[in-house]
């Protein structure tokens, strides 16, 4: 792995934990601000050094890439300039959950492809192991994004 990978890949991580901690903290009704700004951060820079690697044609991780920092420029507006206020809190909530969601989608893409025992039972990705995780995955997110804009959009949150 070559050093480049591997920042890339301890930036992907960041980005995880600190998202797991943000929505801990939407789901409590909190907003964490210091894990926030970690949490933002850490995924922009995740997107925009994916676009580093090299590649001769268009991807499907550059479309994630795209959509990714599409949701955390909206993310980080709904926050910075627009202050959680009215819709934006809500807004700020979905965007802020599903670019973890695409963090951790591509997470379980990469453990497919580089972990042995994982590329074993799904070399293709198309296998039921794969698919059922990313399904698994998806839904406990659409659960976690429907609690935490209950939660945390629906009323003022206290910063932790």
């Amino acid at each position: 792995m070559s050093t480049f990978t591997l920042v890339h890949v301890v930036i992907s991580l960041v980005g995880i934990v600190s998202g797991f901690v943000v929505a801990y903290g939407m789901l409590t009704g909190k907003r964490v601000a210091g894990g926030t700004v970690v949490f933002l951060a850490s995924t922009v820079l995740t997107s925009v050094t994916g676009f580093l690697f090299p590649f001769h044609r268009f991807l499907p991780s550059h479309g994630v890439g795209i959509v990714s920092l599409v949701l955390l420029a909206v993310a980080i507006a709904a926050l910075y300039i627009f202050h959680l206020s009215g819709g934006w809190r809500r807004v700020y909530v979905m965007a802020a959950i599903t670019a973890l969601y695409l963090n951790v989608f591509v997470l379980i893409i990469q453990l497919f492809m580089k972990v042995p025992a994982l590329e074993s039972v799904a070399p293709k990705q198309t296998e039921s192991p794969f698919v059922a995780t990313q399904v698994l995955c998806l839904a406990l997110f659409v659960v976690l994004g429907t609690l935490a804009t209950k939660r945390f959009g629906a009323e003022r949150a206290r910063t932790a």
